[in-house]
């Protein structure tokens, strides 16, 4: 296979009324998407309306209308945005994962991961929310991306159970679906912890070290020393 034939195929972006969309229409409607992420950065998504979104553009509402149905279906494209950013941290966990190596691996998966949060946390905490709510468009979208970590987690610590450094008692899919839970809600919510003294750097190293354990079932020494 070629180089050129191994890069993935970008999807084709269609109207709402079905149409596919040429160059001019396809920047017409990321300017729409980028307006709507900024409104919903400066006022949340309840106050936020197509004739602002459109405005804000310099266009109308009926030109919004031809690329969304409405303020939700704009939302969770971005979502989806959003859920494929997340493509280049799964890579991380189908690199080596064996001692100091894979300790690294592991705090740069958990710092790549914060620092996605917080590029786009206004649109994975509505994402959430919805899907919490029972959107089952957003609960298929948060759940897609999600996997694409939890899937290869799940791989790597079934491997290291079968080479016996994890315990059979442990199910490798709930234990990494566990790991990405807690990356999720970390992530989330890590400022809300420096009151108590917790900084970045901390929350960095313990995640790591909590999520390199469960996934190896290798012991972590203190930094410096061994596999720490």
């Amino acid at each position: 296979m070629s180089a050129m034939s191994s890069l993935p195929v970008a999807p084709e972006i269609f109207a709402a009324d079905g149409r596919r969309l040429g160059r001019r229409a396809q920047q017409t409607r990321l300017r729409l998407l980028d307006a709507t992420a900024q409104l919903l950065r400066d006022q949340g998504a309840r106050d936020l309306r197509v004739v602002d979104v459109a405005r804000s553009v310099g266009t109308s509402p009926a030109t919004f209308y031809q690329y969304f149905r409405d303020v939700d279906e704009a939302l969770l494209a971005l979502a989806e945005e959003a859920g494929a950013a997340v493509r280049p941290l799964a890579e991380l966990v189908h690199q080596s994962w064996r001692g100091r190596v894979g300790l690294d691996a592991a705090r740069i998966l958990v710092d790549s991961y914060i620092a996605y949060w917080d590029r786009h946390r206004p649109v994975l905490t509505l994402r959430n929310v919805a899907a919490q709510d029972g959107d089952e468009r957003f609960r298929a979208v948060r759940n897609g991306a999600l996997s694409l970590i939890t899937d290869p987690l799940s791989e790597r610590i079934a491997e290291a159970q079968d080479e016996g450094q994890v315990g059979q008692e442990i199910t490798p899919y709930a234990a990494a679906a566990a790991m990405v839970a807690m990356l999720e809600r970390m992530a989330a919510y890590h400022t809300n912890l420096e009151p108590r003294g917790v900084n970045r750097d901390d929350m960095v190293e313990t995640l790591a070290r909590i999520l390199f354990q469960t996934v190896t079932g290798r012991r972590v020494g203190r930094p410096g020393s061994g596999t720490g």
